[in-house]
């Protein structure tokens, strides 16, 4: 199971409905991530209720950026991005795998 961070900013539309009809999003969407195998972790909005971030658990990438996609086609959010975060544990993971690899140049540099 991986973590993601969702992140967007809602759009006039979709604060002035829930203006109008106030709702607990955290309920709604919950049972989503349930049926993909996964689990909601957390829903927060920033001051002034126009930015999202909802953290939650799915089983791997393309499960994930299939529902990105969805929610991203929904129209209810401006610039949603999606991130995968990785545990501690993967990341020095990855650092130690990437000891056989040869020095990394940057463009424009000497070699």
């Amino acid at each position: 199971m991986s973590t993601y961070l969702f992140h967007g900013f809602q759009t006039p539309e979709t604060l002035a409905k829930l203006l109008a009809a106030p709702e607990d999003r955290a309920a709604v969407i919950a049972p989503l991530f349930k049926s993909l195998g996964g689990e909601l972790l957390g829903y927060w909005y920033v001051l002034g209720g126009v930015e999202v971030y909802v953290m939650f658990e799915l089983p791997d990438d393309v499960t994930a950026t299939g529902m990105a996609a969805r929610v991203a086609s929904s129209g209810a959010f401006v610039s949603p991005t999606c991130t995968r975060l990785m545990t501690v544990q993967e990341t020095l993971a990855a650092l130690g795998g990437a000891g056989g690899v040869t020095v990394y140049r940057a463009p424009g540099k000497p070699e």
